[in-house]
């Protein structure tokens, strides 16, 4: 759980610099810090998926902006600080939500192998990508989204912000979208 919090506000406000999908001026903005390689960084990540599908149908493209940021765990997940290399990668071609997508859905499978054969899967360039992840092209870009986790007191992943305030509820579909809904007034 994350009952940790030292702070519980967004230090760094959501910019047009984050992973988007939606628009800033949407009345919910969701932030979560996640970790490629954490069972449940994916389960919550699932869990946004479908609370954005379900929103979005009932009141608008407009009312939920989902923003992703990089917090791999490296000391206890070794394969999260390249997998989420891979998806900056993948975004400097266009793709970070299907990268993003593809590596919760094979987060058992994310050696080096496996990112290559799913940059090819997503139709990348692979000479490009491989140089990006060889010469660690985007690691100051990840860098900055844990600086600005653990500035807003994140510890561990995933971490969740509604409207720049933590959330510390408990992790479920039910009480996740009652708390988005309830932040939109």
């Amino acid at each position: 759980m994350n009952d940790d919090c030292s702070h519980s506000s967004l230090l760094v406000p959501p910019s047009t610099q984050d992973w988007i999908q939606g628009v800033l001026s949407a009345k919910v903005v969701l932030v979560m810090y996640g970790d490629y390689q954490c069972s449940r960084s994916a389960d919550v990540y699932k869990m946004i998926k479908a609370i954005k599908r379900e929103l979005n149908t009932c009141f608008g493209e407009d009312y939920l902006c989902f923003i992703f940021r990089h917090f791999p765990q490296a000391q206890i997940h070794p394969h999260a600080q390249r997998a989420a290399q891979a998806a900056v990668a993948a975004a400097a071609q266009g793709q970070f939500w299907l990268m993003n997508d593809t590596l919760f859905a094979h987060q058992q499978r994310l050696e080096n192998g496996y990112l290559v054969e799913y940059a090819n899967d997503l139709g990348l360039d692979i000479p490009q990508f491989l140089k990006e992840l060889s010469k660690q092209v985007h690691v100051d870009r990840i860098n900055q989204d844990i600086e600005s986790g653990i500035r807003s007191g994140v510890t561990d992943a995933p971490a969740l912000f509604i409207n720049n305030i933590r959330y510390t509820g408990r992790w479920t579909i039910t009480e996740l979208t009652a708390a988005i809904v309830a932040a939109s007034h």
